[in-house]
């Protein structure tokens, strides 16, 4: 998909409120960096069709997924989005090949493929409770792309892994990154993870979009004032 993403939106949950208005690229991973509480899930929970913003427009291309002024509301299903939690929520009754192959749309992605990518085929047959937590995001990750998606979702996939899991489950990112033609819109406040992954980054602090481009160029502008920041 190379048709670019467009996210212009206010939400206001409670006393927090999000501005955004962004023209992301439609390939590539775009990192969403900020501290813990600016606002980088909502947004994506909005994109998700998980959150419904008071105003706005959510476009992939030329397929709106949302426009208040045009009454349009797609449902999650209807997004085509996947979605890679904290957590990995897998389904604890079912197998990894089960979980891989809950969802399967229209097989675009080969189950095979995926699996290679991914390094998870002496896992296929075990249950998510004999998974280790780097071993749970490989497999989320891997249901997400079965799903075949237009755009991918990972919120914070890293941050519930201590260092060694990370630095196992990274090389895995990069390769999904530069195999699969597809967007990614990534949460982090990790300054090594945006460095590593990201093609372009978008600043967020206090519910509002403070700068945008390559991480080089804009990483340098976000000050250490979070401690999750200097991570």
């Amino acid at each position: 998909m190379s048709d670019r993403i467009v996210v212009d939106i206010a939400l206001r949950q409670g006393e927090f409120e999000l501005a955004a208005d962004l023209v992301l690229p439609g390939a590539g991973v775009t990192v969403f960096f900020g501290p813990s509480g600016a606002g980088k899930t909502s947004l994506i929970n909005c994109i998700a069709g998980l959150v419904t913003p008071q105003r706005g427009r959510i476009a992939l291309g030329r397929r709106v997924l949302f426009d208040s002024r045009a009454g349009i509301d797609l449902p999650p299903e209807r997004r085509h989005v996947g979605y890679v939690f904290q957590d990995g929520r897998l389904f604890p009754h079912l197998t990894v090949a089960g979980n891989l192959r809950y969802g399967m749309k229209h097989r675009s992605v080969a189950f095979d493929e995926v699996v290679e990518l991914l390094g998870i085929g002496a896992l296929l047959q075990r249950r998510p409770l004999n998974l280790s937590g780097g071993e749970k995001q490989r497999v989320a990750i891997g249901r997400a792309l079965l799903a075949s998606p237009q755009l991918l979702l990972m919120d914070e996939p890293l941050a519930s892994l201590d260092a060694a899991r990370r630095a196992e489950i990274l090389p895995y990112l990069e390769r999904l990154r530069d195999h699969f033609a597809l967007p990614i819109l990534y949460v982090t406040h990790d300054r090594r993870e945006a460095q590593r992954l990201a093609a372009h980054v978008v600043l967020i602090r206090a519910g509002a979009v403070i700068g945008q481009g390559r991480p080089g160029e804009i990483l340098p502008r976000m000050a250490v004032s979070d401690p999750d920041e200097a991570e």
